[in-house]
């Protein structure tokens, strides 16, 4: 079982089901390359049927592709204040829990990463609905929704993930798509108490940052991947022209002891291109041509990690970690 543990779902609404898309500032920016990258346009985006003609093309990238079996939809919560206060003004997405749950169980290409802020005052019944409906993970921006898990006050509920089974897949490193909150909630330090409590985590993109932009945390990554066995990292956006990878973080993500603890993922709708990883010469010339004439872009992403050096067992680990990632029937 193949799969792509990091697809983001952009919704406006169209679906009726509470989803928003409200890029703010910088981040308008990206708004006609993200749809672009998934064959819709900003006529798309803005029109009656957006959210259903987004979810047809992520489960058409998956049913022509050769290389994906399964793809790990995200939800997207809110940004809390500490005493659990939303605060939708900080942010540019919403996508409810209900949304991926119930595409994940429409539609076996799917599987749902909820994501519950656990400053949250319902934030505990949150997680036992979302587990009862078939969660296969818990996905957190802590950057950019305000998530200190290191938090001691929010141990009951790691705890809980831990007794279900569910991961936490968490991003680090830069952001820069949406509007960040707190930037030093960045490092992966930021999951040691999930860690230390039992939760098996994923750094998601494994620390990395935009050079000459963002702080990298690369390094602190494999540190502590040598002190949490139950900690792994996912190879999300580094086939993005984001200026993410680097020769040498790409060979110790590609060789042991780092490579057996990588996942991979996409990072759609962020577009995936080898432009920079050919022109830092991680990719021959022939392989970029190549992947350029691939128009499938979760097919091209993992093309272009296979060219890069990330093993078969990249794409079947997650299998071994998601919760009730079985075969589809």
């Amino acid at each position: 079982m193949r799969i792509d543990c990091h697809v983001h779902v952009v919704g406006t609404g169209t679906a009726g089901m509470d989803c928003w898309y409200r890029p703010r500032g910088l981040t308008r920016i990206g708004e006609p390359f993200l749809v672009r990258s998934v064959g819709l346009t900003r006529r798309d985006l803005h029109g009656p049927d957006f959210d259903r003609a987004y979810i047809e093309k992520l489960r058409d990238f998956i049913r022509a592709s050769t290389r994906i079996d399964r793809a790990l939809l995200l939800a997207h919560e809110l940004p809390h204040r500490d005493d659990g206060t939303p605060m939708p003004w900080c942010s540019s997405l919403y996508v409810p829990n209900h949304y991926v749950l119930r595409l994940a169980q429409q539609h076996p290409e799917f599987l749902a990463a909820v994501s519950i802020h656990p400053a949250r005052k319902d934030a505990l019944d949150e997680l036992e609905i979302c587990l009862a409906h078939g969660a296969a993970a818990l996905k957190c921006l802590p950057n950019v929704q305000g998530i200190d898990w290191n938090d001691r006050r929010y141990t009951r509920f790691l705890e809980r993930m831990a007794e279900a089974g569910l991961p936490l897949l968490a991003h680090t490193g830069s952001e820069r798509t949406m509007p960040v909150v707190d930037a030093k909630l960045a490092s992966p330090r930021v999951l040691t108490l999930p860690l230390e409590i039992g939760v098996t985590c994923i750094a998601a993109h494994s620390g990395t940052g935009m050079m000459l932009l963002d702080p990298d945390y690369f390094e602190v990554f494999t540190e502590m991947l040598e002190k949490h066995p139950n900690l792994y990292g996912d190879n999300s956006a580094l086939a993005a022209p984001n200026f993410r990878l680097r020769p040498s973080a790409l060979r110790r993500l590609t060789s042991e002891p780092v490579a057996s603890r990588i996942l991979h993922g996409s990072d759609l709708p962020v577009p995936s291109s080898g432009i920079l990883t050919w022109a830092g010469r991680m990719l021959s010339t022939a392989d970029y041509l190549a992947s350029r004439r691939i128009a499938n872009p979760l097919e091209r992403d993992a093309w272009l990690k296979l060219k890069l050096g990330f093993d078969e067992a990249t794409f079947t680990r997650a299998a071994d970690i998601l919760r009730g990632a079985k075969p589809m029937a």
